[in-house]
């Protein structure tokens, strides 16, 4: 998996950039990377795995967040299944121009300090945010600057929200260990299913065992042990989603003892194997009733 530095360039007769993402994900790279803007990512509906910061987490039915300047963080098409529809918002805080006397624009101000933990909305906030961003597609010029300042005032005014990260990243962390993190990245992503011997990871890293081990820590907040079972986890629940059985989740992906599958999978998702079949599928049969329901206008 690749560590980049993104470059943004802004859209046309536009000081921000807007992207609507309507093609199979097989287009698009869905890697690990940061950039100086900060970010809205609106997921219209479908399921992937958000990784912004230290937090790495699956998401269903849609999803929206917001995160700020220079935290790494992957495309939301990651591990998502065709098809996958996104309106991105990309912009950087000097264009917003805040004047001193902030009684305005200072639960914006407010918002962009939150956004540098990465800030995830209610599912009841993206239904109501989407149909401005709809627009924000369509317009340009000075139609779409004040539809994005409107945006904004409305998040900063929601309370339905949580904070993905408990501290900021530095993005220099990723920066400075970049070629050392992608080995241990790609090395998990390929081998996740089988066993992993950590003395072999630290040699791929060219440090010694303990050396290994402060590194990994330091670098994205928990051991190497967990980052792999949570990797794990979220393939599983990615396979479930595609209808496989418990126990073929848990051979799949690297878990030898269906008993320890789910333990660790109560501890990183708050519910069971059988209990997450069940949510899941009572979604699936919720969000089928709402299209067939709910005017897309209103969505």
């Amino acid at each position: 998996m690749k560590v980049s530095f993104e470059r943004i360039i802004t859209s046309p007769k536009s000081s921000f950039r807007t992207l609507h993402n309507n093609s199979p994900i097989s287009e698009f790279k869905w890697e690990y990377h940061y950039h100086p803007e900060i970010e809205l990512v609106c997921v219209i509906s479908g399921s992937g795995t958000r990784h912004v910061g230290y937090h790495k987490s699956n998401y269903s039915n849609g999803d929206l967040v917001l995160i700020g300047s220079n935290i790494p963080h992957s495309g939301f098409g990651l591990n998502s299944i065709d098809p996958h529809e996104e309106i991105v918002l990309q912009f950087r805080e000097e264009i917003l121009q805040f004047p001193e006397q902030e009684v305005e624009t200072g639960s914006i101000k407010n918002l962009l300090e939150l956004s540098k933990y990465g800030v995830h909305y209610s599912t009841a906030a993206k239904k109501a945010i989407l149909p401005k961003l709809r627009k924000m597609v369509e317009y340009e010029g000075y139609k779409r600057y004040l539809l994005l300042l409107e945006i904004l005032f409305e998040l900063s005014m929601r309370r339905d929200f949580k904070l993905l990260n408990d501290e900021i990243m530095p993005y220099t962390i990723i920066s400075k260990n970049k070629t050392r993190l992608e080995n241990i990245f790609t090395y998990v992503e390929h081998n996740y299913d089988k066993d992993i011997d950590i003395e072999n990871v630290a040699k791929l890293a060219n440090l010694t065992l303990p050396a290994f081990c402060n590194f990994f820590k330091k670098a994205t907040q928990i051991t190497f042990t967990e980052f792999v079972n949570r990797y794990r986890i979220n393939k599983a629940c990615l396979l479930m989603v595609q209808d496989k059985s418990i126990s073929e989740c848990s051979y799949s992906c690297g878990f030898n003892n269906v008993t320890y599958f789910n333990r660790m999978f109560k501890k990183y998702t708050d519910k069971t194997p059988s209990e997450f079949i069940k949510n899941h599928s009572h979604n699936k049969v919720a969000a089928l009733d709402s299209k067939i329901i709910v005017p897309q206008s209103s969505f």
